[in-house]
């Protein structure tokens, strides 16, 4: 049976990977700040299904887990939590609330993939995907509002390379995704896509992964984005 490990899976996107994967018969561990409020992952996510506490910002308990899940394999990390932060351009920033999403967004799916690195070397698939945005790319931003957030995507797209120049030599696979413009409670009712159409398309890019897409920028549909 294969292994995810999603953070954040308690709504949107990550409580979709959730039950999606749980569905079609892989072990599911599934993280979030409160499992008790997690009505719907309690519930509506099919086949195993194990919930734990986690608040990716807190380095004890994230090693914590990791000592608990040790003796097992983990085929595919979602690093998938994160924060948008005040939306204000610039002269308005809001330097601490700046500092919550840098840990939440960069430091935390570093945090992560340094845990939880032995768990996933006893994998044959060894898999870490980022959940980024297209607004942290350099490459094709035209805009100066929600720098706090841009920046902490524009951090992870980095740690993603690192992660994938680190770990490529040891068979793994780190890519980061733009999930697209989504409905969720983030991405707001006029979004683009559904969530159901965007963790489908991340599924099937995801299924097809091999050792040449490492250290890759995808969008939800497979298409390669600029960094």
């Amino acid at each position: 049976m294969p292994t995810v490990l999603i953070t954040g899976a308690n709504r949107g996107i990550g409580l979709q990977y959730a039950r999606t994967y749980g569905r079609d018969g892989w072990r599911v561990h599934a993280c979030c700040r409160h499992p008790d409020k997690a009505k719907a992952l309690r519930e509506d996510c099919g086949g195993e299904v194990v919930l734990h506490r986690l608040d990716v910002t807190d380095g004890l308990r994230v090693q914590g887990l990791a000592r608990e899940m040790s003796d097992e394999p983990i085929d595919l990390l979602i690093n998938n939590a994160g924060m948008m932060g005040p939306r204000d351009g610039f002269g308005h920033t809001d330097y601490n609330a700046w500092m919550d999403a840098l840990q939440a967004n960069a430091l935390a799916p570093m945090r992560m993939a340094e845990a939880f690195v032995g768990s996933m070397r006893a994998s044959e698939r060894k898999v870490i995907v980022n959940m980024s945005s297209k607004m942290g790319s350099i490459g094709s931003n035209q805009k100066s509002n929600a720098h706090i957030y841009r920046t902490s995507k524009t951090a992870l797209n980095m740690v993603t390379k690192c992660q994938a120049n680190a770990l490529g030599p040891e068979g793994f696979t780190v890519i980061c995704f733009h999930p697209g413009w989504v409905q969720t409670e983030m991405g707001g009712p006029e979004a683009e896509i559904s969530v159901e159409q965007s963790v489908a398309g991340m599924r099937n890019v995801i299924a097809k992964l091999d050792a040449s897409d490492n250290g890759k920028f995808f969008n939800y549909d497979g298409e390669e984005l600029p960094w």
